[in-house]
């Protein structure tokens, strides 16, 4: 892993040195008793005393933001953090019940029905614009140059036998959402919307993790495979991939599409998503500072591309990420919080 260097805006040489040694008497060094002494900077005290408590879902936008959120927190604002892991929907009643107190990424149009009975509990709310996230089905360039007739997610009727399933002969696979992710529902749905339940297995990784390196091995391989994934991830940036298409979007069949009760799910394209942060209420009106934080809070596309860019190529882990995107990217960070917290931050870097 590359070393994160520390950026030194001025390098004094030691012969410099020694000529400013010479030329400064003393006496300059003494101190003048009719000026007060500096007071020291009063270390930050964290407006609630108990930790700010994070939904640690597992994906890799998600890890990099808690990271960030968790070191500025911490560093900037004197607070106490801690992380419990969970899925979509298990994080999003622990955030009702105050067990956690924010999720930093919430698609509201992946879990509409959840997230609508969330809100209207009074129990949560969500503040913010984090980033704008789409979702999809993919397959590798390679693949479309080799079938170019393969262009909209309703073609891979005639393709089952290009991504056999080693599992069940006769039948294609797709790689779909990790076990227990809310988009599992919405894909369910769209496979039964197009009519491919016969012709195809909707292959639920364990883990993110799982899904990521069944991708990048069939990848490296040239093999041919389709797999749903989201953006903004590192994986869809660095991989040559083209992107299925679905009939145009349509409000209503979307709503059913991301209902399990769904029983006559129609094909439609995913919705985009203005992904938000999610807050316990209770927390929030206890920790008004910290809300004005988490509202401000907004990572361009580039931005968040660069840093989880960053994150694959060195194969590092969320907090060095973290620190990479806090030292590359101050501009944009420094415009979610005062200047003595920033002040701060940046002091612990």
């Amino acid at each position: 892993m590359r070393k994160l260097s520390r950026f030194h805006p001025r390098r004094l040489s030691l012969a410099a040195l020694g000529a400013a040694a010479i030329a400064v008497s003393p006496a300059a060094f003494a101190a003048d008793p009719s000026v007060p002494a500096a007071a020291p900077a009063a270390a930050p005290k964290c407006e609630i005393d108990t930790p700010v408590r994070f939904s640690g879902l597992n994906w890799e936008s998600n890890l990099l933001l808690v990271s960030i959120e968790q070191f500025i927190l911490e560093k900037g604002y004197g607070c106490k953090t801690s992380t419990e892991s969970g899925e979509t929907l298990a994080m999003l009643a622990a955030l009702q019940r105050g067990d956690v107190e924010v999720t930093s990424e919430i698609w509201p149009g992946q879990i509409e029905s959840a997230w609508r009975k969330a809100l209207d509990s009074g129990k949560v709310i969500g503040v913010g614009h984090v980033f704008d996230a789409g979702e999809g089905w993919y397959i590798p360039r390679y693949t479309a140059e080799r079938h170019p007739d393969l262009k909209s997610a309703a073609d891979l009727a005639r393709y089952k036998k290009v991504f056999a399933d080693p599992e069940e002969p006769g039948k294609g696979r797709i790689y779909g959402c990790p076990a227990g992710w809310a988009c599992d529902t919405l894909n369910v749905n769209l496979l039964k919307a197009l009519k491919l339940e016969d012709d195809y297995t909707l292959f639920a990784p364990g883990a993110g993790a799982a899904q990521k390196a069944a991708i990048v091995s069939a990848y490296q391989r040239k093999r041919d495979i389709v797999f749903y994934y989201w953006t903004p991830t590192a994986l869809v940036g660095a991989l040559d991939l083209v992107k299925l298409s679905l009939p145009p979007f349509d409000e209503k069949a979307y709503s059913c599409m991301v209902d399990p009760k769904c029983e006559n799910p129609v094909p439609t394209e995913f919705k985009g998503n203005k992904a938000v942060t999610g807050l316990n209420a209770g927390f929030s009106k206890r920790a008004p500072m910290l809300t004005a934080f988490f509202t401000k809070l907004h990572m361009p596309g580039p931005v968040i591309d660069d840093a989880l860019g960053w994150m694959e190529r060195e194969e590092a882990e969320a907090d060095a990420a973290a620190q990479y995107f806090l030292k590359r990217h101050a501009a944009i960070w420094k415009a979610w919080v005062p200047e003595d917290v920033a002040r701060r931050v940046e002091a612990a870097l």
